[in-house]
């Protein structure tokens, strides 16, 4: 059910449960929950968010995702979190020291879920997150808390510089450098 606009304003500052457990594949961390997603309590549901689409387009779901049914995913070796895990209309309203704190976090359900892969999606917030400036997309050089890390795209629909396209063609890359996926 969509949420109403006075629904989506008293969700600033919200949180989402992680969906996350152990032997998972891939753990996809986003910025932080939209205010639509902490209004309705599902990753990614903000309209014209391009993740579901994209986890769809790479491979990784055999069919399209609904928001409402990211459930599924942890039986597919897939998890979802967030490096801040309060609502903002705008990732640009965290500060960078909420997003260090967060990397922090992060780093924690790296060390104790052991995902086979932690990916970060969005560069910027990477880079403030874990202090690596000059980090790029792609395979990460450093690991995180034990983890190799994947910087992906943000597939928020404010990142206009990706399409549905090529956030899936970077989000193969990371499918097609797990061993054990089809």
């Amino acid at each position: 059910m969509k949420p109403t606009p006075a629904e989506i304003a008293a969700a600033a500052d919200r949180t989402i449960p992680d969906l996350i457990g152990p032997d998972l594949l891939v753990l996809f961390s986003g910025i932080n929950p939209s205010l639509y997603s902490a209004a309705t309590g599902h990753h990614f549901a903000r309209p014209g968010n391009r993740f579901w689409p994209a986890l769809h387009r790479s491979g990784f779901t055999d069919r399209l995702l609904h928001p409402s049914e990211q459930f599924e995913l942890p039986a597919m070796g897939l998890g979802i979190t967030n490096v801040v895990a309060r609502a903002t209309a705008r990732a640009d309203e965290l500060s960078p020291a909420e997003l260090r704190e967060g990397g922090e976090h992060l780093a924690e359900k790296a060390r104790t879920f052991r995902p086979r892969f932690l990916a970060v999606l969005g560069v910027t917030a990477y880079r403030t997150a874990f202090a690596r400036p000059k980090a790029t997309m792609g395979l990460q050089p450093d690991e995180v808390g034990g983890v190799p890390v994947w910087v992906l795209p943000n597939p928020s629909g404010l990142n206009a510089h990706y399409t549905v396209d090529t956030l899936a063609r970077a989000y193969a890359e990371l499918r097609s450098s797990i061993p054990s996926t089809p």
